[in-house]
């Protein structure tokens, strides 16, 4: 976690007990369109690939978690936290989820057709071929607080 990151969530949590666990990250595709659907309330969903996490020796998120999402400066913009993660083959992502992603025009196809793409490339940089029995982490979040 960069510097920025750091001061943003100390002062966030100034004079009360913060939590001992953050991480800080851009999404993937398009950091500040992204972040900003986030800030909008649009966004309150994200997945990624299973994968990654066991190639990056990274901890799946969990419930509780707080995140501090950067912009493609890797500025601070928000702090979010996991409502809920849900570990399942890409096949079987609901459709209200894929809304919850809040991209694009919010339908089922647009989601697949992005997903299909980006998780492709991702894979495919780690010597992978994609299937849609990949198992993504679906994580729902909600907004905990704007940088201002």
């Amino acid at each position: 976690m960069n510097q920025a990151a750091k001061t943003y969530w100390n002062d966030y949590w100034k004079g009360q007990e913060k939590p001992a666990s953050v991480s800080a990250w851009q999404f993937g595709a398009d950091a500040d369109h992204l972040a900003q659907l986030v800030i909008d309330g649009v966004k309150t969903a994200t997945c990624s690939s299973f994968v990654s996490y066991e190639v990056e020796n990274e901890p799946v998120p969990s419930v509780g978690d707080y995140s501090i999402i950067l912009n493609s400066r890797d500025e601070p913009v928000a702090i979010i936290q996991t409502v809920e993660v849900d570990i399942m083959p890409m096949k079987n992502v609901p459709e209200d989820f894929a809304a919850a992603e809040g991209e694009g025009d919010g339908t089922y196809a647009y989601w697949k057709h992005t997903h299909v793409k980006y998780f492709s490339e991702e894979l495919s940089r780690m010597g992978l071929e994609f299937s849609e029995e990949m198992l993504l982490v679906c994580e729902r979040f909600q907004l905990v607080d704007v940088k201002q």
